[in-house]
């Protein structure tokens, strides 16, 4: 390497470089001589059983802000624009959840996160890039009140399918850069195309994982679990839902999942309880009772006493109308309501106040490690009071060890899942010996 391409080498990398307070944050240069770091820590993260989400933001508009305010004045914004993602970011985001925040190009700020896999990592990635988008726009108008930001976002989650780290990085920082751009874009399509093509032909494929009565240890129920089409690039379920989201057809995948659940159910005369996944966003829609209706008539045999419509993620049910009336309707035809997440955080104990559901999931973050904590042991004891007063079964999710089902069983929990009982199976594989 010449003197003169190392240190311009060397500016380029000083000039993109975001400054972040805290020294857990790692800084990089550019694609091009993108370090073996930013891997380490994607594996390392990965290895440890998180999601590794991608987040981008790009910055439409910078060349014309440029010749709107001259190139001195936009040099001064620029810095301001990466302050402010620096600082938000610093004040939004919990920090044990950062990898890396770095500049990819002039127009394009990426950040690297590190999400609890037990969780709904896709709706944390959708909320922590939202957030911080806002919060970046409402700080640059602040600072330049004549000046308008375009920026759009982005996100991806590095697949776990045996490929390079290093791939798996770059093949979701693409996508999710064609994401943010919102435009004609060879990956976007890709995805728009794949999407579209899964919907029509309903090529989804369904898992069932047993809930089981933690007294007796029988089989008292099913959670479906959603992939989608074998080797394709929707296959893993945090890509299917992110691109469903992003592209806004979640609410048409949703319904694809609920029929092809019926169309199972129906088929092989399944006798056994099913729990349904949905979001409070499908379950909010106005088309959602009506289609409902339509699938039960289609599939008479299935009865709605028999499904468990599982409110899952942390959307604000507030800000969605319809989902309360929606609720009492599904209720008035049979259908039994469990709320997930349940100790996760305050949203779901304000869905429970506001649902009073039939059923309550208690998330894996509380019974992680129970016997080994006093402190969860008593909140469990706590969410079990919650689940009387609101006359709700109670589900323990996430069992992993024979000493966590011990402590179910002490305190009487109704009903549990996890690997420590059974992992999910093919669908039609379901009601037989595990």
């Amino acid at each position: 390497m010449t003197h003169r391409h190392s240190k311009n080498t060397y500016k380029i990398a000083q000039w993109l470089k975001l400054f972040l307070p805290h020294s857990m944050i790692r800084y990089y240069p550019p694609p091009f001589i993108l370090r073996d770091t930013i891997v380490s820590c994607t594996k390392r993260a990965l290895r440890q059983g998180g999601e590794v989400a991608v987040i981008v933001y790009n910055i439409k508009n910078l060349r014309q802000i440029n010749e709107q305010i001259g190139k001195t004045e936009h040099d001064v914004y620029l810095q301001v624009l990466k302050e402010s993602f620096a600082q938000i970011i610093k004040d939004k985001v919990p920090k044990k959840d950062i990898l890396a925040l770095h500049d990819y190009n002039y127009e394009c700020i990426t950040l690297l996160l590190k999400l609890d896999s037990q969780k709904h990592s896709l709706l944390e990635a959708e909320h922590i890039s939202l957030l911080v988008l806002q919060e970046v726009k409402e700080r640059l108008i602040l600072n330049y009140p004549k000046v308008i930001p375009d920026i759009e976002t982005g996100y991806m989650f590095v697949e776990k399918n045996g490929d390079p780290v290093r791939e798996a990085f770059n093949k979701a920082h693409q996508q999710a850069a064609a994401m943010a751009e919102k435009r004609i874009h060879s990956a976007f399509n890709e995805m728009l195309f794949q999407m579209q093509k899964l919907l029509e032909t309903k090529n989804i494929h369904l898992l069932a994982q047993p809930i089981m009565d933690v007294a007796t240890e029988n089989i008292k129920a099913y959670e479906i679990l959603t992939r989608g089409p074998q080797g394709s690039m929707l296959e893993s379920p945090l890509r299917l839902f992110s691109v469903a989201r992003q592209t806004s057809m979640l609410y048409d995948l949703e319904m694809v999942v609920l029929e092809r659940t019926f169309q199972q159910v129906s088929r092989n005369d399944f006798s056994s309880d099913v729990f349904i996944n949905f979001t409070p966003i499908t379950l909010g829609n106005s088309r959602f009772i009506g289609d409902m209706e339509k699938v039960l008539l289609q599939y008479g045999n299935v009865k709605p006493g028999q499904i468990v419509i599982e409110i899952t993620e942390r959307d604000d049910i507030d800000e969605i109308s319809g989902l309360a009336e929606n609720v009492r309707s599904l209720r008035s035809m049979g259908f039994r309501i469990a709320v997930d997440d349940t100790g996760a955080g305050y949203a779901s104990l304000h869905t429970i106040s506001e649902i009073m559901p039939d059923i309550i999931k208690i998330d894996r973050t509380v019974i992680q490690d129970i016997h080994h904590s006093t402190v969860k042991e008593s909140m469990l004891k706590g969410l079990l009071l919650i689940a009387r007063e609101a006359g709700s079964v109670v589900v323990a999710e996430g069992i992993e060890s024979e000493e966590e089902a011990k402590v179910l069983h002490r305190n009487k929990v109704d009903l549990a899942q996890g690997y420590f009982y059974a992992r999910p199976a093919r669908f039609e594989q379901a009601g037989v010996p595990l």
